[in-house]
């Protein structure tokens, strides 16, 4: 059986991150914006986030979310995480 390796993902800025190694995506507020910085990338290994210049939907696109993956962030949605 072949292993199966983590894409990678692109941050934007000239950063990649293996899509594994990402636990959590936030997206910035209007007054957190600033030279194209849309989105704080907390990834495993790294105490701090690093800044993306792309938004959640489509680092979670490229990590090999859909539509669904999304869904249970959109504020009002009752489903359950767990």
């Amino acid at each position: 059986m072949a292993a199966r390796v983590s894409p990678m993902v692109f941050l934007g800025f000239g950063k990649y991150v293996r899509a594994d190694r990402i636990y959590t995506l936030e997206p910035l507020t209007e007054g957190d914006r600033g030279n194209g910085a849309r989105t704080r990338v907390w990834v495993e290994g790294i105490p701090e986030p690093l800044i993306a210049s792309r938004t959640e939907r489509a680092i979670l696109a490229a990590m090999g979310g859909g539509p669904d993956a999304t869904r249970a962030s959109k504020p009002g949605q009752s489903e359950s995480l767990f």
